[in-house]
Parts: C-alpha cells; sequence; structure tokens
C-alpha cells in the first residue's frame, strides 16, 4: 500500500479560535508525529484549508483560514489545497494529486471530526481508498447536544469497520 497523510483545516480560525478544541495539545503533538513520521517515510503530506466567500472572515486571505504554524509545514514540499464544502474531495485537486502519485490509502487527521473528518473518510471510502483514521489525531469542539469528546468517541467507533481502519498515532508510528 501506497500511503498519503491528509491533515485536515489545522487551521487558525479552529484551533486556535475562541473555542478550545478537546485534548487540543496532544491532538496537536499526535498530529506532528505523523507529519515526521510522513516526511521520514517519504510520505506525501496534503494540508487541506477550509475558506469561504470572498469578503468573508473566512476568506482564503483571512489569517483565520491560515495553517497553524506547529504543523511546520514545508511549502515547497507538502500540498496544500482548499476547499469549501466538508469533503476534501468535492471541487479540489486532491483525488487527481493522489491517482498521480498512485496513492492506496488515505491516513486522515485534523479537525473537526464531526464535520470535514467524518465526511473525507466516507468520501475517500467511496472514491475506492483504503482510510486509515488516526484515533487520537482529529478533534472538534462541543456543541449544544454533545461534548467534543463524546463527538470524537462516537466517530471513532461509527467509522470504524465500514469506512476506515482506525489506529492510534503510536501504532502508526511504529
Amino acid at each position: 500500500m501506497k500511503n498519503a497523510l491528509l491533515i485536515i483545516d489545522m487551521q487558525q480560525g479552529l484551533f486556535h479560535g475562541p473555542h478550545i478544541p478537546y485534548a487540543a495539545s496532544s491532538v496537536l503533538s499526535n498530529i506532528r508525529l505523523l507529519i515526521k513520521k510522513a516526511r521520514s517515510s517519504g510520505t506525501p503530506l496534503f494540508f487541506a484549508r477550509h475558506t469561504g466567500p470572498d469578503g468573508s472572515p473566512f476568506s482564503e486571505q483571512s489569517p483565520l483560514t491560515q495553517l497553524i504554524p506547529e504543523l511546520d509545514v514545508n511549502v515547497e514540499q507538502d500540498s496544500i489545497f482548499i476547499k469549501k464544502y466538508p469533503n476534501c474531495f468535492r471541487d479540489t485537486v486532491l483525488l487527481q494529486q493522489l491517482k498521480l502519485r498512485n496513492i492506496d490509502q488515505l491516513v486522515i487527521a485534523g479537525m473537526k471530526t464531526e464535520i470535514c473528518v467524518d465526511t473525507t473518510c466516507r468520501a475517500a471510502f467511496d472514491a475506492g481508498f483504503k482510510v486509515v483514521l488516526v484515533s487520537d489525531a482529529h478533534t472538534t469542539i462541543d456543541n449544544p447536544a454533545l461534548t467534543a469528546d463524546n463527538i470524537v468517541r462516537h466517530h471513532n467507533q461509527t467509522l470504524a469497520g465500514p469506512f476506515v481502519s482506525l489506529v492510534s498515532t503510536e501504532e502508526w508510528v511504529a
């Protein structure tokens, strides 16, 4: 299997926004470990940025949509793409780029668990990829119905089996 690592929406307005994501410190640490492992093994890295309409607080130029500096993105080596929908494949270059690199398996981490992570896991499966969701490297914030902890645990359970293989950061980097 040829892997690619996809980091979804780890951007200023979400990760460093007014609401602190669930397990923010450990999730960021785990994502950084995944990136380090990907780089050392030659695994291609893809970073998704979710943007909104021009002129909005989430426009492509807005500081809120910029990837967080803690990721140490290498703009010359890593693939960064803009998305406007929860599905990282919809109207983006992702599928084309994965096919060009003959990627079979997509390893997924990032934000927000119940929206973009969930939607992209399902879409990747539908597109024919083997999908690995890193159970301790995705996060979200509380919503009126559920705590972020419950959202993460629920999605790990719901997606595992039919749509993804669930692994921990430790398992993937080993």
